[in-house]
């Protein structure tokens, strides 16, 4: 598949046309014209997927579009993280190439922890270099036994005399194996649960990683596990307090969570566009496929679940940046992100899989855009927090209301 490539003039996303709802100001929506302007000069053969994400990377790195996975201090675009930037990106990027939105949001998970408590020299070895796509991101927190259970986690880090070293397993560990460096979570008190999870840096080159066993999945993205036997880092390789990691890493997700709505939301915006556009031009029994009842109320479903997605996706990214009450960690923000993951994955799944069922067999032919995309959504409703987590978090929000 090569990116960006539009079979019909109905492919091409409206640069701001979602984006004048009072969520954005008019700085998001210049530079969501630019992100569409550029992306329509882009073509990238994504028939190997890892190439493919390194290239997504030089490009978005030498175009300035990293920069808003790091601080304006370290290389960035603007003076912190921006909950609304991030979700206009991964939206449009998710739109033309789930790839794309995949190297974008992993520079800045990767380096998430960073940004938020490392050092001011880990923040200067390495935000600079993640901002102009020099060093590839990797955040590495799921197990073989540990997946929404983080506090199961078996990864250790013993102290030693230099620093400490890290023995066990991560996997499902997105960028693995092409990363420049992981953000490792690993238990420092094996005894205390969450409470005894610490985070590190970790160079790919680091004595006793092996990051050699790739992940093959149904939507092919660099993904691998990653041995640790071992493996010496030093003591200035710890991000934030010792035994601080669990709460880091949710932080960590907490602002990206919102950005997960927002690929789900560009990636149904792009189904129904083609959905449109096929039923205008499919012909059957003496009409088109769109004069049919059945076929406008099917679209306006999708219109209906697209919209609603979009109303609680731009509300959690508005709301982590501009509201006093119900701003960045707080539990109100934390329902408000975990519904718009939630109804944007779900939401994306339906509507995508009726703009497949509009294709007919061409749908399910391999190499149309609605196929790839009926892969490539799936995996969004369990990364990141699955949806029965957010379900649970809906859940004790409301009895604690």
């Amino acid at each position: 598949m090569v990116a960006f490539e539009h079979p019909h003039p109905h492919g091409a996303l409206p640069p701001t046309a979602h984006l004048e709802l009072p969520f954005f100001d008019d700085e998001h929506r210049a530079m969501a014209n630019r992100l569409v302007a550029w992306a329509g000069g882009q073509r990238v053969d994504e028939s190997d997927d890892r190439a493919a994400c390194q290239d997504w990377v030089q490009r978005l790195g030498a175009a300035g579009w990293l920069r808003y996975c790091v601080p304006e201090a370290h290389g960035g675009a603007l003076p912190a993280l921006d909950s609304r930037a991030l979700v206009i990106l991964r939206e449009t990027l998710a739109y033309h190439s789930p790839l794309a939105d995949f190297a974008f949001a992993m520079q800045g998970l990767g380096s998430g922890a960073i940004t938020l408590a490392g050092s001011t020299g880990q923040q200067a070895g390495y935000l600079p270099a993640v901002a102009n796509g020099n060093k590839i991101a990797a955040f590495a927190l799921s197990e073989p036994e540990a997946g929404s259970d983080v506090a199961a986690m078996a990864l250790r880090a013993t102290p030693t005399a230099t620093g400490w070293r890290l023995d066990g397993q991560k996997t499902w560990i997105s960028n693995g194996g092409m990363a420049d460096f992981y953000v490792v979570f690993a238990k420092t008190d094996p005894d205390a649960g969450a409470r005894g999870i610490s985070a590190f840096i970790v160079d790919a080159n680091a004595p006793g990683l092996d990051s050699s066993a790739h992940i093959h999945v149904m939507a092919p993205h660099p993904l691998a596990t990653l041995t640790f036997t071992q493996c010496p880092i030093g003591s200035d390789a710890m991000v934030g307090a010792v035994n601080g990691g669990f709460k880091l890493a949710m932080q960590t997700l907490d602002i990206f969570r919102a950005s997960v709505a927002a690929a789900a939301l560009g990636m149904a915006r792009r189904a129904f566009a083609e959905a449109v556009a096929h039923t205008k031009s499919r012909k059957m029994f003496g009409q088109t496929l769109a004069d049919f009842q059945l076929t406008q109320a099917r679209l306006g479903e999708m219109s209906a679940l697209i919209d609603a997605a979009a109303m609680l996706t731009y509300r959690a990214a508005w709301q982590r940046d501009c509201s006093s009450v119900g701003g960045a960690g707080t539990p109100a923000y934390t329902a408000a992100a975990a519904s718009a993951k939630l109804t944007a994955t779900e939401n994306a799944q339906r509507v995508i899989d009726m703009a497949l069922q509009m294709h007919g067999g061409r749908g399910v032919q391999v190499g149309n855009v609605v196929e790839h995309l009926y892969r490539d959504i799936r995996s969004l409703r369990i990364y990141e927090g699955a949806s029965e987590v957010q379900l649970l978090i809906l859940g004790k929000h409301a009895l604690k209301a």
